[in-house]
């Protein structure tokens, strides 16, 4: 399978692709920016996890990698690719030797390869199942890009087979490893303004108008997982449950596609509520058509809310109470942070931040929601 490459209005657009990020101090603070220069704030430690990127994509290539430069805990050892064209310009810019560079094919020799403990999955997302589980019956850790697979079933068969090989699973919700995200989930604890009584969470973006329907990228397939409700859906979902601090109980969805000649089997854009246990109702959008990118609770005394809420970068924020607050950290790619956690989680034996449960959550609701647009609004409980 080849590696597919987005076109450069989709890839600028996707620079809003995850979830949501750091503390809300009084003052803004300066988002990270990814152009501005990085260096590690400390050696490599010599107990280093060894990363197979697998999938060398536009992700891998431009975050992935360059995160890797400036990680603590683990470094790229090694990669997997069904293009072979890439191979000589990895290996020259990131020194990695023959025996680390794998193609589908003879993936599975990987188990013999002590130089790489882990392998990030960054592929269209019908291949993350058995990629999962080819590495883990190899033995490696796996780190996976969101959405974590196609269905809730696929999803929990990954857990099974890290489970039963005893290696850890995560997934790529990188922004959950961010001060702004990790203080939202705190306040859904605290309530400083409340109990929340609204939310609504949109992600998406307009994007492919110079697609050739006859030739269309991977994300508008649907025998690879395309959509808006894989691509940004997930995040929406996602900002919902951390922002509640609860699992929704029903879903109600409805599709919408205006290009019809290139949105044939796959969502353009979608519209969820979620219904949770206390009487919260979350509704969320995202598209494929459309600009959208905020996350807001409304509360008994007050609200806040981030826009944009799921950037690479310069997220922002601010509250009723007049408090502005910015994404801000000393690493210029969210991707370091992720990974260095999901290494120190390895090396340390403990349970990662966002493992593969918490994807398997989402994936439940995502059946849901294209079980409530496939049946014209039906209410879905779960």
């Amino acid at each position: 399978m080849h590696d597919t490459a987005l076109t450069r209005r989709h890839l600028l657009a996707a620079m809003a692709g995850a979830g949501i990020g750091a503390a809300l101090p009084s003052g803004m603070a300066r988002a990270a920016n990814p152009a501005s220069a990085a260096t590690p704030t400390a050696a490599r430690g010599k107990d280093s996890i060894g990363v197979a990127l697998i999938g060398l994509g536009y992700y891998a290539t431009h975050l992935l990698a360059p995160g890797l430069q400036l990680t603590r805990h683990c470094h790229l050892a090694g990669i997997v690719t069904g293009s072979p064209e890439k191979i000589p310009e990895w290996q020259r810019k990131h020194g990695i030797p023959d025996r680390n560079v794998y193609g589908y094919d003879d993936f599975d020799r990987i188990a013999d390869n002590p130089d790489i403990q882990a392998v990030y999955i960054a592929t269209p997302n019908d291949l993350h199942k058995p990629l999962t589980l080819r590495a883990a019956n190899a033995g490696k850790h796996v780190w996976c890009e969101k959405p974590m697979a196609m269905d809730a079933a696929e999803g929990q068969a990954m857990i099974e087979a890290c489970r039963a090989n005893k290696v850890q699973l995560t997934i790529g919700y990188r922004l959950q490893h961010d001060p702004i995200t990790r203080r939202l989930i705190a306040m859904a604890r605290e309530k400083p303004y409340g109990r929340i009584l609204k939310l609504r969470a949109e992600a998406g973006f307009h994007a492919y108008d110079d697609v050739d329907p006859a030739n269309k990228p991977w994300r508008l397939l649907p025998q690879h997982g395309g959509g808006a409700m894989y691509d940004m859906g997930v995040y929406a979902l996602n900002a919902a449950r951390y922002t509640s601090g609860q699992e929704p109980v029903a879903v109600t969805a409805r599709q919408e596609v205006v290009r019809e000649h290139l949105f044939q089997g796959v969502d353009e854009t979608m519209h969820f509520t979620l219904e949770f246990a206390d009487g919260l109702v979350a509704e969320c959008a995202t598209s494929f058509g459309r600009e959208m990118n905020t996350l807001r609770a409304d509360c008994e005394r007050g609200w806040y809310e981030l826009s944009p809420f799921q950037t690479y970068d310069g997220l922002k924020g601010r509250t009723s109470d007049g408090q502005t607050f910015a994404s801000t950290g000393t690493s210029p790619y969210q991707q370091a942070k992720q990974m260095d956690d999901d290494a120190l989680a390895i090396l340390q034996g403990t349970a990662p931040l966002v493992p593969g449960e918490e994807g398997l959550r989402d994936m439940r609701v995502v059946d849901a929601v294209y079980a409530s647009a496939r049946a014209g609004g039906k209410r879905i409980v779960l």
